[in-house]
């Protein structure tokens, strides 16, 4: 028998695209453009789109971009695929990140669907805020990133909750993740919810992340890999030098 974990493994990807551009701002005109169609055939077809993006620095500019795409915004939701539980007018709040970036100009007409409830802990928070979202998934269009460590959302190796929020028969929509990784309580859509996303699009930038993420899909253990394995639809890598 092989010495190799069995878990230490390639993970299958359904189709794995690589989009690469010459830097972040061809990057982000590129994924504007494709989420903003993407959101219109969701329209064209239902009627109402949801998107689903995620926060720190690297989608600053994709953000600025896609604000500013001609789709009727006043029939988009907008949520996050996760989300520090901190106040929002806390500079860490991804939310805050949106109202600055993202949901300006074209895109100030949308609605949007936050993941933190002022007067509830994660816990209880992440149970009612579930309720926000029935009728509304399949995600039409999410957007996630990666971090060095390999989670994308808050999915952090070590996380309290990480092996409840990767189950693929799981039933939880959203569920608090405590991680070593994270400074402070953090909340995140699960990989049910995730893989069932229409569109989904993976946003990094770097050599240094393009390396993590070949070697999370070489391994296959890293909740990035994880995800991108999970689903049955193409994904897209859009990354930069």
């Amino acid at each position: 028998m092989s010495s190799k974990r069995a878990r230490d493994v390639p993970l299958q990807i359904p189709q794995l695209r690589q989009r690469v551009f010459k830097d972040g701002a061809e990057l982000a005109r590129g994924l504007a453009e494709r989420v903003a169609a993407e959101l219109e055939a969701a329209l064209r077809t239902r009627g109402r789109a949801l998107l689903a993006v995620s926060g720190g620095s690297t989608p600053k500019r994709f953000f600025a971009e896609l604000s500013k795409a001609e789709i009727d915004w006043s029939v988009v939701d907008i949520t996050l695929a996760d989300e520090r539980w901190v106040p929002a007018t806390d500079e860490r709040s991804n939310a805050r990140l949106l109202r600055e970036h993202l949901l300006v100009n074209a895109a100030a007409a949308a609605r949007f669907l936050p993941l933190h409830i002022e007067d509830q802990g994660p816990d209880a928070g992440a149970v009612l805020l579930e309720q926000d979202f029935l009728g509304l998934l399949p995600i039409d269009v999410l957007v996630l990133g990666m971090g060095a460590d390999g989670h994308t959302a808050s999915l952090f190796p070590g996380g309290d909750q990480l092996d409840a929020a990767l189950d693929p028969a799981g039933v939880r929509v959203l569920l608090p993740m405590h991680a070593p990784g994270a400074p402070e309580p953090r909340i995140t859509f699960t990989l049910p919810v995730l893989a069932a996303a229409r569109h989904l699009h993976l946003h990094i930038e770097g050599a240094a992340k393009q390396t993590v993420l070949r070697e999370a899909l070489a391994r296959g253990e890293l909740p990035i890999a994880k995800v991108l394995a999970a689903g049955e639809r193409a994904v897209d890598v859009w990354t930069c030098a």
